[in-house]
């Protein structure tokens, strides 16, 4: 069933390398999995290390069976720690540098080790310090998921660069590359870089993937030095033409890739499970639990909370701002459309001039944008002085969290809309009303003001549909990120 084929030059001829060079380069998951392993060894021995300093000091540790010291079960703790995080797979290819799985296995393997700790202690009758326990266990947790953050961040700037990736090759018809290849330059921190292109077509005879095919694709993949192969839809070849291109790669050096056709499902949502010798892919259909609801909740409150108490003096420096830009009251109250389609007031520091609202569909109208979702005013003329700068750092979404801790709004879900915005929604966007929208969300993190509505309306629908609290604390550090270095798209 294929086809005769094209092959494009590589994008940048000028990276390659010879095969001699490829052999002598340990593939980049191996490289970085060592900088992930120092990273770790770095935190854990500083977490415990830090735990016997400041809390234990150098004191015998009462066991019914023979004397021991606390830097003698430091050492335990730091190799238990390590082993944990290396049984787990934290640095295994798969895993390390993509995704949430990472941040949930370095959780999961810190917390069970410790378990095991608290077992064993209790079984040997070891008086063993609560320190372990209160300290080492939650500053660590927390520096190991910083420390693989800042990896990531790292990892990223080098894939930018052009270095660390995947060099991948695709297999497909026309729309299905272009697809695919739009999707991996829009994310050159994903590390899959498009080197050549095999396209395929539809012929008189249909002719099944051949020999002389798989000749074509090793020399291709052996020219451009690719390192996978990635096929990007399977409306033109089957099960056994992917099999045969699987079967024509250097194992162990190049990879197969298959795009699945799933689009906004995450991998905790996807199971493989081979069932009478199919590799039969689950999809768990997206559900809100009462103790995912209660998790989500419970976040809100403890984090709105404490911001709140924090940002207090903050909160009055900003009032004091806004009431010197002009009349009109502080705070800005904004009916917007909330979960299930209820309406509420969404707060804000006032950023426009008192009576702002009656000119927006006038300026709508005037740069021709009364007919699309987002009710964007390009150099909007309302917005006062110190508006722009509170826009700018995003200092006048602060009074939300007083929506937050009203029940009305979430830290983090897709941001809430106007009822006239709500009108533009078709079936798919109605999905976003099912949670509680949020002060930040995943669009807001990747691309603010630049994305355009469709792109949008996937970002929120794919945090709609796989949410997690490990996903929440993500996105809030990329919020971070943005607020403190917010760059051109913020408006």
């Amino acid at each position: 069933m294929n086809t005769a084929t094209s092959l494009m030059e590589s994008p940048h001829p000028s990276t390659r390398i010879t095969p001699r060079e490829t052999a002598r380069r340990p593939p980049w998951q191996r490289r970085y999995a060592r900088l992930v392993a120092c990273v770790d060894v770095l935190v854990v021995i500083a977490a415990v290390a830090g735990t016997q300093l400041f809390w234990l000091g150098p004191h015998p540790v009462d066991v019914a069976s023979a004397p021991l010291d606390y830097s003698t079960v430091s050492v335990g703790v730091c190799t238990a720690w390590l082993l944990a995080l290396a049984l787990w797979g934290t640095r295994q290819p798969r895993v390390v540098g993509y995704g949430v799985s990472e941040y949930r296995l370095v959780l999961t393997a810190s917390t069970q080790v410790f378990g095991i700790v608290a077992i064993v202690a209790y079984l040997t009758s070891t008086e063993l310090s609560r320190g372990y326990f209160l300290l080492s266990l939650p500053v660590g947790s927390v520096a190991l998921i910083i420390g693989r953050l800042l990896c990531r961040r790292w990892l990223a700037a080098k894939r930018r660069s052009g270095s660390m990736g995947t060099r991948v090759v695709l297999v497909g018809g026309p729309e299905e590359n272009a697809r695919v290849a739009t999707e991996l330059a829009r994310q050159p921190g994903a590390g899959l870089r498009v080197v050549g292109v095999h396209t395929l077509s539809r012929t008189a005879s249909e002719s099944m993937w051949n020999e002389n095919q798989a000749n074509l694709l090793t020399a291709r993949l052996r020219e451009l030095d690719a390192d996978s192969v990635l096929v990007s839809g399977g409306t033109l070849l089957d099960a056994r033409d992917i099999r045969r291109i699987g079967w024509s790669l250097d194992p162990g050096r190049q990879h197969l890739i298959v795009a699945v056709n799933l689009t906004d499902v995450a991998g905790p949502r996807l199971h493989t499970r081979p069932v009478a010798g199919l590799p039969l892919v689950h999809i768990e259909t997206p559900q809100y639990s009462a103790r995912q609801r209660v998790m989500k909740r419970a976040f809100d409150i403890v984090g709105a909370g404490s911001l709140v108490l924090l940002l207090s003096p903050v909160f009055l420096v900003l009032a004091a701002l806004v009431r010197a830009s002009g009349p009109g009251p502080i705070l800005y109250r904004q009916e917007r459309v909330g979960q299930g389609g209820v309406p509420f007031g969404m707060l804000k520091f006032r950023s426009m001039v008192d009576g702002a609202d009656a000119r927006l569909q006038d300026l709508l109208a005037a740069q021709g944008r009364n007919d699309t979702p987002l009710f964007k005013v390009e150099n909007d003329p309302r917005i006062t002085p110190v508006g722009r700068v509170l826009r700018k750092y995003s200092l006048d979404e602060l009074p939300q969290l007083l929506n937050v801790l009203a029940g009305q709004m979430s830290l983090v879900g897709p941001r809430p809309q106007r009822d006239a915005e709500v009108e533009f929604y078709d079936d798919d966007a109605h999905r976003r009303l099912i949670v509680r929208p949020g002060m930040s969300g995943l669009w807001q993190v990747s691309g603010r003001s630049a994305l355009a509505w469709e792109d949008a309306i996937r970002l929120d629908l794919f945090y709609v549909e796989n949410w997690s609290l490990i996903g929440d604390l993500v996105i809030l550090a990329r919020t971070f990120k943005a607020v403190v270095a917010p760059g051109s798209t913020a408006h």
